[in-house]
């Protein structure tokens, strides 16, 4: 489907596999300190460890390995004499492993741009946004597998992107030269269940940077594995 963003996750399934875990595990510990922190704010190991009914040296672990990763940032306080009291704080690039609803969200727009222009509408926007995905997809081919390759070639590097995409794909060239491009993963499916100018945009993507005859046999939004797509030499 055409759609290159993030995917949507619950934050206690995903603040990251290496944070998600068992309860009482290292990782179950580093997940609570990031939700702790999002939602009260800076603390220092002493508080967190207090809050989470943890050991400090438990938390102080976990904080060095989130701070490691670039996820905790850490901030040194001086007040008079003695130790400086140190104050661990969430990053931006820890919002990747909170809650997204991009998929709500998208299928939220499609909503409101049908009942504010009707199908014709939302048709407008879906051959718009493939042509904005399709000069991107056509440059990085070009960059990948140079503007003169052949079709075999085009095929499986378009794969390649997709997959990058989160679709999981993958390219198969049979005997006869022909290549079916799978997608083992639909990255968009609130969006597809609910409106077919989104699968019918990808389908014409994969015509336009192709150049080829793209036809597709198999659908995840209409209940299949995978959405697969048989490409051949246009006469």
């Amino acid at each position: 489907m055409v759609q290159h963003g993030p995917a949507a996750a619950p934050v206690h399934a995903s603040v990251g596999s290496s944070v998600m875990a068992s309860p009482g595990s290292p990782s179950a510990l580093r997940r609570e300190i990031l939700v702790r922190l999002r939602r009260d704010g800076p603390a220092t190991p002493d508080q967190l460890a207090a809050a989470l009914k943890a050991s400090r040296t438990g938390v102080l672990q976990q904080l060095r390995a989130l701070e490691a990763t670039g996820f905790v940032s850490r901030e040194t306080i001086r007040h008079g004499v003695g130790r400086p009291r140190h104050l661990y704080d969430i990053t931006a690039e820890a919002q990747e492993l909170f809650p997204t609803n991009y998929g709500g969200l998208a299928a939220g727009l499609v909503s409101a741009i049908s009942e504010v222009g009707g199908a014709g509408l939302v048709e407008q926007v879906f051959v718009a946004r493939r042509r904005q995905i399709g000069d991107r997809v056509r440059r990085e081919l070009d960059d990948r597998v140079g503007a003169t390759a052949g079709l075999a070639a085009r095929g499986r590097e378009l794969a390649v992107i997709q997959d990058e995409q989160g679709y999981l794909a993958d390219a198969v060239l049979g005997s006869d030269g022909t290549i079916r491009l799978r997608e083992h993963n639909c990255a968009i499916l609130d969006v597809a269940r609910g409106e077919r100018a989104a699968c019918d945009a990808e389908l014409e993507l994969f015509r336009d940077v192709l150049g080829a005859e793209v036809g597709r046999e198999t659908h995840v939004a209409s209940g299949d594995r995978c959405c697969s797509y048989r490409i051949v030499a246009r006469d």
